[in-house]
């Protein structure tokens, strides 16, 4: 059999088993470093300081909101520090996380809370999609889209 053959057999092989250039468990290996970063996104939306919510979402955040607004990273910072948006509560229930490569993670769940929005106690209970992007070595939030559930 000549080497050309053989070459190809196995790249065929390769393609046909679905196996990728990464490393073994590298993807399963991320998934608890996402999962702690949706957890601090989590707290520091309770409990908001400019610095931690700074240090969770990308600086090009696409932050779409089940009402239909969407806030960059700034106006997703600043709604939450002056109250405007104001979790007093959030559960997470029904996570997954899809580590799609070594930079691109996808996090869905159920969120339900407590708010005082400008002042004003609600509730509110969403299906959350969010895309998480590792860079620099810390996973942050590039896109989340909320729809009512």
């Amino acid at each position: 059999m000549s080497i050309k053959k053989i070459f190809l057999m196995a790249a065929a092989a390769v393609a046909f088993s679905g196996c990728s250039m990464m490393p073994a468990g590298s993807t399963a290996s991320a998934q608890p470093e996402v999962a702690a970063a949706a957890e601090r996104l989590r707290i520091a939306m309770i409990d908001p300081t400019a610095a931690s919510l700074g240090a969770l979402v990308a600086d090009d955040l696409s932050y779409g909101h089940s009402g239909g607004k969407v806030d960059t990273k700034a106006s997703f910072i600043a709604d939450l520090m002056d109250g405007k948006s104001d979790f007093v509560t959030i559960t997470i229930t029904e996570q997954t996380i899809k580590v799609v490569d070594a930079n691109t993670a996808i996090v869905r769940h159920s969120l339900a809370a407590d708010t005082n929005d400008s002042g004003k106690p609600g509730k509110v209970a969403l299906k959350i999609l969010g895309v998480w992007q590792k860079q620099g070595g810390t996973w942050k939030l590039l896109a989340r889209q909320a729809v009512r559930v």
